[in-house]
Parts: structure tokens; sequence; C-alpha cells
């Protein structure tokens, strides 16, 4: 997988790239992370990207020309199967989201900053828009590490066990069961005896039973999908 991730602040996002998961998944070359600054495709001496408003109103929005020749000159090299844009009124980053993402070869990531962007950017190059919540950051790079992030770690190869993400919360709409590991006995807080009877059918359903209940205490929306 190729990801591409457009910014005006580049140095705010590429640090959690560079550790753990993310780190070492680049190194094995199990995907390849781009930063492109978008102030490097604007003209005249001060290199702006932004401007006011068509209409009045407060805030600056990000102009499209230079986002125009950064996809365009993405899309001259190799294809993208998707162009996301980082916005709070994009649909809401959820786990089926994360898996239908990271199935794609090649993407770009466009962090909106400011106001937000030209409505013609999302008119023109636009397939998919993504909210990681119903809250306002000051730009889209925080958002971009989320995604990047919940995709990555799906790729075959990039966890140890690769069966390790399949059982993740909301991966079957469920919350994932508690889980434990030594000691059997902490200050009085013991670790339920079926983890450790061997019976891997009733440790199983154990688990299957606990992700429903957390489920149904915690997230019933999720039972009702």
């Amino acid at each position: 997988m190729r990801i591409d991730i457009l910014t005006v602040l580049p140095e705010l996002i590429k640090s959690p790239f560079e550790a753990s998961i993310l780190k070492r998944a680049i190194e094995a070359g199990l995907v390849e992370v781009h930063f492109h600054n978008l102030r490097d495709y604007a003209t005249g001496g001060y290199k702006a990207i932004d401007d006011t408003q068509f209409g009045g109103g407060a805030g600056m929005v990000m102009m499209i020309e230079p986002i125009d020749k950064c996809i365009t000159k993405l899309k001259s090299q190799r294809n993208y199967d998707e162009v996301i844009y980082m916005t709070p009124d994009g649909e809401r980053l959820n786990q089926g989201i994360a898996n239908t993402v990271s199935l794609k070869e090649n993407i770009i990531i466009l962090c909106g900053h400011y106001k937000g962007v030209d409505q013609r950017v999302r008119d023109m190059f636009v397939t998919k828009e993504i909210s990681i919540g119903d809250y306002v950051l000051s730009g889209g790079e925080l958002g971009a590490a989320v995604l990047c992030d919940a995709i990555i770690r799906l790729i075959p190869g990039v966890l140890g066990n690769e069966t390790s993400a399949l059982t993740d919360s909301f991966q079957d709409n469920l919350l994932a069961p508690p889980i434990y590991t030594k000691p059997r006995d902490y200050k009085g807080f013991k670790v339920p005896p079926v983890l450790f009877s061997g019976n891997f059918p009733e440790i199983e359903k154990w688990r299957e039973d606990q992700a429903y209940k957390r489920t149904e205490e915690r997230r019933p929306d999720l039972l009702d999908d």
C-alpha cells in the first residue's frame, strides 16, 4: 500500500510514523507513506495556500490551485483508489471503513486546515470524506494519523500475530472481552479460572459471552446493527 498525505504542516504528522508499529511496517516495505507540503505547490512570494471566503465570513479557506497541482502531479505518476478528505462533516470512521480502506493499493489523504478547503476540491477530486468524531480539530493531520494507524495495522504482516486484528473491538460489532496475563492472583483480584482450564471451546464461549455482555453494557447501539 502507498499513502500520500497532503498537508500544510508535515512536521505535525510525521512523528507517529517514526515509532512503533507504523515505523516497522514502513521499514519492512509493507507500506509506503509520503508527505507533501502543499506550500510547495503555491505561487507568489508568500506561498499562500489560503484566502478569505467569498460572501464574507470569519476564517480562511484553502485555495484549490495548490491542491489541484499536487493531486494532478501524483495522479500522473500512478492510479489512486481513493482521495480521502479528513473533515468533521465526513462519514464517521469505524472498523468497517478501516477494513475497506486497508485493502486499497494507493490512496491520497488530504488534511484540511483553517475553515476547510474550497468546495470545488471536494467536488472535483475527493472520493471519500472521513471524520474521526463529532468535534473540530485545528487541522486534519491528527485525524489522518488516526486513519493511517487504523488501516496500516490491518495489512498482512504488520502485526506479529496475523489473527490479532481479527479479535479487536468492533470487528464483529462487539467490544473485545476482558483480557488477563500473569499473575493469576494480584492483591485478591483473580483471573477467571476458565482461562487456564485448557478447555479451549469453553474459553471461546466465555470470551463471546463477555464480549456480548460488555457491548450490551457500554455500547448497546452496536447490537442494533
